[in-house]
């Protein structure tokens, strides 16, 4: 008589399990637990025996057994522990309650609580309050900054500007205009240290201040260009300038859409009649309250992190010349800025803050 031997079992795992099983082996973030049931699986459905599978990951072969049966009968959901295993929660649920309840609730003469705070106020350790706040994504500690915009003609100013992005007209450049303002010359009293290797960049807090100048720039919404200009002050006069340095140095042939806020220098009466009579440059004022829709702050943003805030400039003269530079520099390789949310989907987003505050929602027919 020939005894037979038990007849491997076969698991078979389609494309999304298998994608699924390897990724959960291959995260840092998984579990030890959740790793190896999943390397279980997958080295049963490469036809491996329970045996070997044992040896191969040191378990006994009762652990293997048990895996390839749960995922035999539910799939991957078989992977995850029943409802009621693991520790029982050791917090008192009235305690649990108050940490969430108290956290929009700050205590007299202060604007927010602190984990220290909350946990003398409710007897649990900092910690616990941390991993109550954490699992229910309260963050006392951060907040968010908004300004919802009051102008009557919101939404047609918000389309044409985003028109402007999402289809540039042919034979015209978009040029996103504003002023930086109140650039300052800080001189740092002591020379900190360079970024080195062991150890970080250092700057002393206190400095000798040398004046200030104001940034003008163009940015080129297709090419990533600047036109810029640098001037002590920030009147109409300045800005009337920097409008006569782009019509030179802009194609002629080209018409010049320029989009800018509503700061009074650009709707002054010199400037309104100047360009009345330069009829290539045609403005899109962006809503009152909305700067961010003007892509050069994104520049402005930039160049304030690369190049002014952490500098140390002797005079006017040195920080502005530290611009010119930087701006050089940026210009010979350009890096655009693309507009790529959908114009439906910022009109929703600021809808819901209106709505919150009670005002009356936009209703677009785009």
């Amino acid at each position: 008589m020939v005894c037979m031997g038990r007849p491997i079992l076969q698991i078979e795992i389609n494309d999304d399990q298998r994608n699924e099983l390897e990724r959960r082996v291959r995260s840092g973030k998984t579990s030890q637990r959740d790793c190896l049931r999943a390397r279980i699986i997958l080295l049963r459905a490469e036809g491996k025996k329970q045996q070997d599978v044992a040896a191969e990951l040191d378990i006994s072969h009762v652990i293997v057994s048990k895996w390839t049966r749960r995922f035999l009968e539910q799939g991957l959901d078989g992977l995850c522990d029943a409802p009621g295993r693991g520790r029982k929660p050791s917090l008192p649920p009235e305690k649990v309650e108050m940490v969430i309840t108290k956290a929009t609730q700050p205590p007299e003469g202060r604007t927010r609580w602190s984990t220290r705070s909350m946990s003398k106020e409710s007897g649990l350790s900092a910690t616990s309050v941390r991993r109550i706040w954490n699992s229910n994504q309260i963050k006392p500690h951060l907040i968010k900054t908004f300004k919802v915009s009051n102008d009557p003609r919101f939404e047609e100013k918000f389309w044409d500007v985003i028109g402007l992005y999402l289809d540039p007209p042919e034979k015209a450049l978009v040029l996103c205009c504003d002023e930086k303002s109140q650039c300052q010359a800080l001189e740092r009293t002591q020379p900190g240290l360079p970024l080195g290797v062991g150890h970080i960049q250092t700057k002393t807090h206190d400095y000798t201040r040398h004046g200030t100048t104001t940034l003008f720039a163009a940015l080129d919404y297709i090419e990533g260009t600047i036109i810029e200009r640098t001037e002590q002050r920030h009147t109409h006069a300045e800005w009337l300038r920097f409008l006569k340095q782009i019509d030179r140095e802009t194609p002629k042939e080209l018409e010049l859409h320029l989009i800018v806020d509503n700061y009074c220098t650009h709707k002054h009466k010199e400037v309104r009649k100047w360009l009345s009579n330069h009829p290539r440059f045609h403005v899109h004022f962006t809503p009152t309250s909305s700067s961010w829709m003007n892509l050069v702050e994104r520049f402005f943003a930039d160049i304030t992190s690369e190049c002014i805030r952490d500098g140390s400039f002797t005079s006017v003269r040195k920080l502005e010349t530290s611009i010119k530079k930087y701006i050089l520099a940026r210009n010979a390789d350009p890096k655009p800025y693309r507009w790529v949310a959908k114009g439906k989907d910022i009109l929703e987003k600021i809808n819901r803050a209106r709505t919150k505050l009670n005002k009356p929602i936009y209703e677009s027919g785009h």
